[in-house]
């Protein structure tokens, strides 16, 4: 499947566009999961006035999604309709100690384990649990990711956005509205950069924190197979692994698609699943949990997009 091509009447209408504009760019290239359709025009934005410049002068004539690194997303085999944005190390990706107070500015395109990484070589402890978790901070601000006690709320100071009307925000804590793997901010609003607060630690000591993380990581979660992370929210007294488990899920296949014998709240590609096949693997599980324990479990993945031509639409449970 494929889109009508708008990039030539986008340039045209987008004289002093600085970023790059493709046309049915395929997402199953992206995602960790290794499938969905085309995204109708990827757009890599140059810096941020550059993605405020084109958000603001095509207003709210053609829809707008923002993907990270396709590490918790899972995007539908008839792709993504309209404007799919991207940002790039090169112009989201930095890293810069702020001097005096232990802060750091980081790029929304950085990768959550680089994150850790420059902290670490910065002599700056507090970010180590970012080294386990596979994805970007823009995706870090807009979950509340977390892992091991930690989660981004507790070390963040403020952030940058540029909202749907191309308007650039800088917004402190109290605006964020953090809870668990969310944050309250409206979905247009896409983040450049995050300010973060760490302590002084010992660079030695942080690289062992996070080996740690990885080491645990690697021991208990399948991170060589094609997956999404984390499938479903962990609901209030429950952990979601143990739910699905119960339920008798362990290994359950639907397509090419099974849940993880290793970690049960994961979902695996063997290959050759459709994305439908995975929506419908994890909507299945959330029946049979429904059903087994009382319990409602919630998407932690993201899913976007339409269905492919002759799918019928997956219902959720």
């Amino acid at each position: 499947m494929s889109f009508p091509d708008l990039t030539t009447e986008l340039r045209a209408a987008l004289p002093d566009l600085r970023g790059r504009l493709d046309a049915n760019q395929p997402m199953r290239d992206i995602t960790w999961f290794r499938v969905g359709g085309p995204a109708q025009v990827l757009f890599t934005p140059a810096d941020e006035a550059d993605l405020a410049y084109v958000l603001k002068t095509i207003g709210a004539d053609l829809p707008v999604t923002v993907v990270g690194v396709g590490s918790n997303l899972l995007v539908r085999d008839g792709g993504i309709p309209g404007l799919v944005v991207r940002l790039g190390g090169r112009g989201f990706g930095g890293f810069t100690v702020i001097e005096g107070g232990g802060q750091m500015a980081v790029g929304a395109a950085m990768p959550d384990m680089r994150a850790a990484q420059s902290a670490a070589k910065a002599g700056l402890a507090g970010l180590a649990f970012y080294r386990g978790i596979p994805g970007t901070i823009g995706g870090a601000l807009r979950m509340n990711a977390g892992a091991h006690g930690t989660e981004t709320k507790d070390i963040f100071v403020s952030a940058r956005a540029v909202d749907g009307h191309g308007i650039i925000h800088v917004l402190p804590h109290a605006d964020m509205h953090f809870t668990y793997r969310h944050c309250g901010l409206p979905e247009d609003f896409i983040f450049t950069e995050a300010t973060f607060q760490g302590t002084p630690g010992d660079p030695a000591e942080i690289e062992r924190q996070m080996n740690e993380v990885t080491a645990y990581r690697e021991a208990n979660q399948p991170t060589k197979s094609r997956t999404g992370g984390s499938t479903f929210k962990n609901p209030p007294g429950h952990s979601a692994w143990k739910l699905v488990d119960a339920a008798g899920c362990r290994g359950f296949r639907v397509g090419g698609a099974h849940v993880s014998e290793m970690h049960a709240n994961f979902l695996i590609n063997d290959g050759e699943a459709s994305a439908q096949d995975i929506e419908r693997l994890g909507e299945t599980v959330r029946a049979r949990v429904q059903a087994a324990a009382g319990v409602t479990l919630e998407w932690e993945i993201k899913r976007i997009g339409v269905t492919g031509a002759g799918q019928g639409a997956v219902v959720a449970a």
